[in-house]
């Protein structure tokens, strides 16, 4: 921080009740009035550099004391009182913290060059060029002071220039910052570590919400900085003017806000709101959840938190279970939790789903982002299921609103459940089977079934369906068992008359060639010849035999396969491909009889 030093003499001002003087063997004959308090002073000190009180000092009567009235100086009798010892040769010091002040007070009371050579107002704009535009706190203080003469420094020029020093100082490449700022980020350490990105945040969220807007509204205009370093600015600003979300408690418990500060707070969040970058992401989720269940404790507008609500459900899959924990800020509820600020994001997440997603299919984005939700709510659910004053009402409103497709499996529905049955032991039946109505029994894992069916906790009806759908699976097993046999037997019946044809028809074949070759040879064959027509056909009758035994046991191997290698299967499957196997070689020998 900057200083400027002007006047040698020391300061001789006191105070006697209501009124200022100044020791000096010369009597007082100009009495400044400024509100409650009068300065008793001379006139050869004050009018040779005021060109105001010269003017008004003709237009009052000629006497030896001259009475002044200056209710509307800006800045008050403190800055008043600087351009007078600046008049004296008072020593003063100037800095960021009073140089608005004494600069409009210099500019009311025309202390400029035509009035004297080298006056006030020539020396304050030195100062404010070469020292205070040229620094980066030194802007930022002197900005924060326009607050209290916004009309004069915006008149004066003093507001627009201190906005432009910091953005352009802002806009300055990290790796050129050779300034002094503020940084307290844990684990930074500015001696080892370069610039960071966001080096600026922190030093500008001292300022007012107003100024601060404006800053922001010029850094945006440029469309230099990323969307996520602008959002980051909000972040820091929000922890540094807004309560808590995770430390509100209900009104009546806690200590009653003036009218003045729920105002502010409610300006400060809507402007924040109003200022979040459109892109996607600029801002986390968790920052968007904390700012809807602040606007909630504050009241602010329908519109603000419409907007949360929005911009949350479109980064919910972003969203991890602390995000969502939040205590509730209602008097009337009972329980911790705000379970309804999770239910009207999720709404709004599911509404914009099924717009986009009218049919999601498999491993499709839509699909893998209802899953992640469900997961997500699940897991939300198990942690605020130990809330012992949670209505069923409220973890229904939250589990139901899901879409079927939104759970793979029930398994983490099933552990919210139970850990809600366990911390709500005096639960009654019919709240229980309320409770359990999301839950689908064909959804639950090997392993959560037989916790299932052993869990006192849970409603017999529960029960029941979690056992039924145990012995439809088995029974659903056994009767794909049984089919697979059945066809093997069926197509074993099917066997014998597929070769008695194909033994027609390769008897009439045989037929055709001894019929040709009695044609071509001899009209009588011998007996040596009959013997060895009939070997031959005998050898070729087993050729589709050994054929039709193949057929079956690629037909067994796919059963088996089926039907998962179960051994009773296989051991049936087996006793059919040896009965068929006797059979056939019986027959050969009757036929070779």
């Amino acid at each position: 921080m900057k200083f400027m030093k002007l006047g040698i003499r020391p300061d001789t001002f006191y105070t006697e009740e209501a009124t200022r003087s100044v020791v000096s063997d010369v009597p007082s004959d100009l009495v400044i009035r400024i509100n409650n308090i009068s300065y008793l002073l001379h006139q050869f000190s004050l009018l040779p550099k005021c060109g105001l009180l010269q003017r008004l000092r003709s237009d009052s009567e000629d006497s030896n004391t001259v009475t002044i009235e200056l209710h509307d100086i800006p800045g008050g009798e403190d800055a008043f009182e600087l351009c007078a010892k600046y008049c004296y040769g008072i020593t003063i010091n100037l800095s960021a913290h009073n140089f608005v002040s004494a600069f409009c007070a210099a500019k009311f009371l025309r202390m400029t060059e035509a009035v004297e050579k080298g006056n006030f107002v020539l020396k304050l704009e030195a100062f404010f060029n070469s020292c205070i535009l040229e620094g980066w706190k030194d802007s930022v203080v002197t900005l924060q002071t326009t607050v209290q003469l916004t009309e004069w420094s915006e008149n004066l020029g003093i507001f627009r220039r201190c906005v432009d020093s910091i953005v352009e100082k802002i806009l300055t490449p990290p790796a050129k910052v050779t300034w002094s700022y503020t940084y307290t980020r844990k684990g930074f350490n500015k001696q080892q570590q370069s610039v960071p990105k966001d080096w600026w945040t922190e030093d500008i969220s001292d300022l007012d919400i107003d100024l601060f807007r404006c800053i922001i509204i010029a850094i945006k205009s440029t469309y230099m900085l990323p969307p996520q370093l602008i959002g980051e600015a909000l972040h820091v600003y929000a922890c540094r003017w807004l309560p808590d979300a995770t430390k509100i408690t209900p009104p009546e418990s806690s200590v009653s806000q003036t009218d003045d500060v729920a105002e502010n707070h409610r300006k400060i969040i809507e402007i924040i709101v109003n200022m979040i970058p459109a892109d996607k992401g600029s801002v986390s989720v968790g920052f968007l959840l904390r700012l809807l269940s602040i606007a909630n404790h504050l009241g602010a507008s329908t519109v603000t938190k419409t907007e949360l609500i929005r911009r949350s459900s479109l980064q919910l899959e972003e969203a991890t279970v602390s995000d969502l924990l939040f205590p509730t800020h209602s008097s009337s509820n009972k329980h911790y939790y705000d379970i309804d600020l999770v239910a009207a994001v999720l709404d709004s997440f599911l509404l914009l789903w099924r717009r986009t997603s009218p049919a999601p299919t498999e491993n499709s984005q839509s699909m893998r982002s209802i899953r992640k939700i469900g997961k997500l709510i699940d897991s939300y659910l198990q942690v605020v299921a130990r809330d012992i004053n949670l209505p069923v009402s409220k973890v229904l409103s939250v589990a139901e609103a899901l879409p079927d497709i939104a759970r793979k499996n029930h398994d983490d529905l099933y552990k919210g459940i139970n850990i809600y049955l366990k911390e709500h032991p005096e639960l009654s039946k019919a709240d229980k089977k309320r409770l359990c109505r999301p839950l689908d029994c064909q959804k639950l894992s090997p392993e959560v079934r037989t916790h299932a069916v052993k869990n006192e906790r849970l409603p017999l009806r529960t029960v029941v369906q979690v056992l039924f759908f145990e012995q439809d699976k088995d029974s659903r097993a056994n009767d794909q068992r049984m089919s697979a046999q059945e066809q093997l037997l069926s197509r074993g019946k099917q066997i014998p008359l597929v070769r008695d044809e194909l033994s027609k028809l390769q008897l009439n074949k045989h037929e055709q060639t001894s019929r040709l070759e009695r044609i071509e040879k001899t009209p009588a064959p011998s007996e040596s010849s009959s013997r060895d027509h009939q070997k031959i056909k005998r050898t070729d009758k087993k050729i589709p035999l050994e054929s039709e035994k193949k057929v079956v046991r690629e037909e067994i191997e796919e059963v088996e396969t089926k039907d998962g290698g179960s051994s009773g299967s296989k051991i049936h499957a087996r006793k059919i491909m040896k009965n068929r196997s006797g059979s056939d070689h019986s027959r050969d020998k009757s036929r070779d009889r």
